[in-house]
């Protein structure tokens, strides 16, 4: 079997790609356009790709394509119908980044939730050294998430173990289900509009679907506390960037962690470039997932898949 991997770069330098080796001729190429599927896959019997198109446009002259294996579990660059009519299976990545997601969830919570760029600031300007203790807790303050109502919208595997991690803290956590399928022993799960009036902080890890893009709105943002923060670390298009924007200047909501964009990489025409204040926004380049231990996780996974692929059987489609 030709296996061509797409694009390389995006698991990193670091990572051990020889397991892929094993299981036939491999063609690798750090990044492709658009305009390059094409002739590069014409040959494959299976396709690595990560966020490469797979579609009619990019795969109508590809005729041994068999498997499709994203390195990741976003499924919103494949065109399911059309890959069902090829006949063209495709696999994601399951459960890899649920550690390390769940981790940088709460990095970048801390990082606003506790003015934490402020206070290394004070230290390593030489204010520590010169001033008292209660001169700089007077200017920030900080709350404990112990007591407090923690939202979770999207209640999949790493919502789960955000919920876990939040409610040993001390929170009280409720959900919302943007499916409406999720069902929970454990936490509380309430509708959307409750999530928003009763959450002091929201943090949301549902999938992309047509009923979870632009759901943070002006009306959403409207019915947020005024102390309340928000953390992105699921889909970028889930949040109205213009809305979170002017919510943040006009103060409806405290401040907003997000790792996770519309458009990646940032574009300077994005409303929320603007907003330099780390204690009401902070943006980290899409690497929630990133964790070095995550990243390896992924070929481990894709060499599974295609070891159960050549068995005739199938692991992780996505249809």
């Amino acid at each position: 079997m030709k296996i061509v991997i797409l694009e390389k770069e995006c698991l990193g330098i670091d990572v051990d790609f020889s397991p892929l080796y094993e299981l036939g001729e491999i063609i690798s190429y750090g990044d492709t356009s658009y305009e390059q599927i094409e002739e590069r896959l014409k040959d494959a019997d299976i396709a690595i790709i990560n966020r490469c198109r797979m579609e009619e446009a990019t795969l109508k002259n590809v005729e041994r394509l068999k498997l499709v294996c994203i390195m990741g579990t976003g499924t919103d660059m494949i065109d399911v119908p059309y890959m069902k009519e090829r006949g063209i299976q495709v696999s994601n990545v399951r459960g890899y980044s649920t550690y390390s997601v769940a981790q940088h969830t709460f990095a970048i919570l801390f990082y606003v939730l506790e003015h934490l760029r402020f206070f290394d600031d004070y230290v390593k300007q030489g204010k520590y050294v010169e001033g008292l203790q209660q001169t700089y807790t007077a200017e920030r303050q900080f709350t404990q998430i112990a007591g407090k109502t923690f939202g979770i919208c999207g209640l999949g595997t790493i919502g789960k173990k955000v919920a876990d991690i939040a409610s040993a803290f001390g929170a009280n956590v409720i959900y919302y289900s943007t499916s409406g399928k999720t069902v929970s022993d454990t936490y509380k799960s309430v509708s959307f509009e409750e999530l928003l009036e009763q959450s002091d902080i929201i943090s949301i890890h549902a999938p992309l679907t047509e009923q979870s893009r632009g759901l943070f709105d002006e009306e959403a943002f409207a019915r947020m506390k005024k102390t309340a923060i928000l953390v992105n670390t699921g889909r970028g298009a889930i949040v109205n960037e213009d809305a979170l924007a002017k919510a943040l200047v006009d103060g409806q909501i405290q401040a907003a962690a997000i790792d996770v964009l519309v458009k990646e990489p940032a574009s300077k025409e994005n409303p929320l470039y603007a907003i330099k204040d780390s204690d009401r926004l902070f943006i980290t380049p899409h690497i929630a997932w990133a964790a070095r231990e995550a990243r390896q996780l992924v070929i481990e996974e894709m060499c599974e898949t295609i070891r159960t692929f050549y068995d005739g059987k199938s692991r992780n489609v996505i249809w």
